[in-house]
C-alpha cells in the first residue's frame, strides 16, 4: 500500500504496468495546486511474497523520472529557522515531520492497517525564512469530521488543495483531506492543532 509521485505524462503507461503487475490502483488525484510540474498522486494496493510485489512496483518505476540508487544526505544540523520546539508543544506532538494517528483501528478487507501504511495525519514544515514556514500533508478523516476541519483549516489561514479517499475497502470509510499554507510558522501550528481537536486521534504519550 502507498503512492507514487508522478508527471501527468507517466500516470497511462505506470498504471497499465502495475495492472500487469497485479498491483491495484485505489485512487488517483492531486495533493497540491499550482505546482510546476504537474504531479499526481497514484494510490496502490496489492497481496503477495514481497519480491512479486516489489518487482511489479519497480517495472513500474521504469517508466518514470523516479531516480534509483541511494537517498541524498540528510541536510546539515542546526537551526531549522522556525521554533520547532514551541510549535511540537502547540501542536502536542514533535515536528519538523509528524504522523497523528487516529484512535480507532482501522481495517481494509478485514485487515488491520497500522498508521504507518499512510493512515496517520501528516504534517510537514518546511522553514521558507524570517520564521516562516510552508506547510503540506493530509488530514485522515471520517466523515462526520470533514467539514468541521475545513472550517477549522479556513479559519487560521490554511488552504485546503484536495479531498478524497485512498482505499476501496477500508472501514470506517476514511477522507484524505490535503492542505497548504505558507505563513508564520506558530500560526500555522496553532490552525493545525485546531484542525487535530476536531479529531479523533490518539493521545500523543
Amino acid at each position: 500500500m502507498g503512492d507514487l509521485v508522478l508527471l501527468e505524462s507517466e500516470v497511462s503507461p505506470v498504471l497499465g504496468k502495475l495492472q500487469e503487475g497485479g498491483i491495484e490502483q485505489t485512487a488517483l488525484h492531486n495533493h497540491l495546486q499550482h505546482e510546476s510540474p504537474r504531479v499526481m498522486y497514484m494510490h496502490i494496493g496489492g497481496r503477495g511474497t514481497p519480491a512479486r510485489l516489489a518487482a511489479a512496483v519497480h517495472a513500474a518505476l521504469t517508466l518514470t523520472t523516479t531516480p534509483f540508487g541511494a537517498p541524498s544526505a540528510a541536510p546539515p544540523g542546526g537551526s531549522l529557522g522556525i521554533d520547532t520546539a514551541q510549535i511540537a508543544q502547540i501542536l502536542g506532538y514533535h515536528v519538523y515531520q509528524v504522523g497523528v494517528p487516529r484512535a480507532e483501528k482501522i481495517t481494509a478487507d478485514g485487515i488491520d492497517v497500522p498508521p504507518s501504511m499512510g493512515l496517520a495525519t501528516a504534517i510537514n514544515f518546511q522553514p521558507t525564512g524570517g520564521g516562516k514556514a510552508a506547510i503540506t500533508g493530509d488530514f485522515v478523516l471520517i466523515g462526520n469530521e470533514v467539514n468541521p476541519v475545513i472550517r477549522a483549516l479556513r479559519d487560521n489561514g490554511i488552504a485546503v488543495t484536495a479531498l478524497h479517499s485512498h482505499m476501496l475497502t477500508d472501514s470506517p470509510h476514511l477522507f484524505f483531506m490535503h492542505y497548504w499554507a505558507n505563513d508564520d510558522a506558530l500560526k500555522l501550528a496553532h490552525g493545525l492543532r485546531a484542525a487535530l481537536d476536531k479529531m479523533n486521534v490518539k493521545k500523543a504519550g
